[in-house]
């Protein structure tokens, strides 16, 4: 076995519930997400193969199972294992962020009033109490910016490199909890003495080839290199979530919605990026239905101290009982890498021509001139 031990440390805030909803450290939510990454560096040195059968296999014996067997002689013999990758955290002490500040306030074109930019966010782990102006956290706590633990890992030698490479994908990409999608929970892993640094490089597949799978198992690319992007350096985390939700109103709002009393009756571009969406359900798509959004936000701290946003792109197709649409779902993601792009043009230069109507970019272009992205390539 293998031993790595790596120092966790959040830039954002990070909403991780235990059983009581209370924030927690907690080794369940890196396990996954070893999972998750480790699915990615499978898929990428197998050529993404169109059927699962052999990762789930693989994926069961390394981290334990519960349900793979083989036939032997005409009968079934369970493979049920422990898993052999050991995870501990150095502790599991409760969240201390108990007293939320709420962050600077943005303009959505579909609302009267401003909207605090936590709350479009983190909606969810943050809510709104009735006849308040200020968010409030949910549950009793969450983790701090700041606060660190240790990370150990304990690997079969054999595995070790594709553990290491599922690591440094989780540093750079990984974030955990609620909202996490959204940049909450973002975090940083630091290798401690003893352990290697982490080093790879990003998995990356023309985006539109993606979409011959239905999960997420690599980074998309397009003519212009990698679909990743980056914010200006913000000298503190407030102010960078604030960037954040600017850009995705920006992205979300180009799509408009027809003045219709919905449920709509088939799906719309919006309802492509993500769903459920509030007073805009489909009528095509069960109650109980969810498409996460696959364009995913991190914040990540500089080596100066500064904070850093990354919008970044891991195209899949969604479930086959949404019946996607391809050429629909090809043409909405055209548009959010169309604007993406936009907002890496100086001000003066940029058109918007992503952007829905006269209207919506007159309104929402004061506070998308202040954003300023740049391609990066990882």
């Amino acid at each position: 076995m293998i031993k790595l031990e790596y120092r966790v440390s959040f830039a954002t805030p990070a909403f991780l519930g235990n059983a009581e909803q209370n924030a927690q450290w907690r080794t369940p939510p890196f396990k996954a997400l070893l999972r998750q990454w480790w699915r990615v560096t499978y898929a990428e040195a197998h050529r993404y193969p169109q059927s699962t059968v052999a990762m789930r296999r693989e994926e069961g014996l390394l981290f334990g199972n519960a349900w793979l067997s083989h036939s032997e002689q005409g009968r079934d013999v369970a493979d049920h294992n422990k898993s052999l990758v050991r995870i501990r955290l150095d502790k599991w002490d409760i969240g201390t962020l108990r007293a939320w500040q709420p962050l600077p306030t943005v303009s959505h074109p579909e609302v009267k009033f401003p909207v605090g930019s936590d709350l479009y966010l983190g909606y969810g782990p943050l809510t709104l109490p009735h006849g308040s102006k200020h968010p409030q956290l949910k549950n009793n706590a969450a983790i701090q910016v700041g606060e660190s633990a240790t990370l150990a890992i304990a690997v079969p030698d054999e595995q070790a490199p594709h553990i290491e490479r599922a690591l440094w994908l989780m540093d750079r990409y990984a974030t955990a909890g609620g909202r996490s999608r959204n940049g909450w929970g973002s975090f940083a892993l630091t290798p401690k003495e003893g352990t290697p640094d982490l080093a790879g490089a990003s998995p990356l597949r023309p985006w539109r080839d993606c979409l011959s799978l239905d999960w997420p198992h690599a980074l998309g690319q397009d003519d212009h290199g990698a679909l990743i992007w980056q914010t200006r350096p913000f000298d503190d985390w407030k102010a960078l979530m604030r960037e954040l939700a600017v850009v995705k109103i920006g992205l979300r709002t180009q799509f408009k919605f027809p003045e219709v009393q919905p449920p709509h009756p088939q799906p719309l571009e919006r309802h492509w990026l993500s769903y459920p969406i509030t007073r805009h359900s489909t009528k095509a798509w069960k109650g109980t239905f969810r498409l996460p959004n696959s364009l995913r936000f991190k914040a990540r701290k500089t080596s100066d101290g500064k904070f850093v946003g990354v919008i970044f792109h891991v195209p899949c197709l969604p479930p086959a009982a949404f019946s996607p649409n391809p050429n629909a779902i090809q043409a909405v993601w055209q548009s959010v890498h169309a604007l993406l792009d936009e907002l890496a043009n100086p001000p003066a230069e940029r058109a918007y021509r992503s952007v829905a109507d006269a209207a919506r970019r007159t309104q929402l272009k004061p506070q998308m001139d202040t954003l300023t992205l740049q391609r990066i390539s990882e």
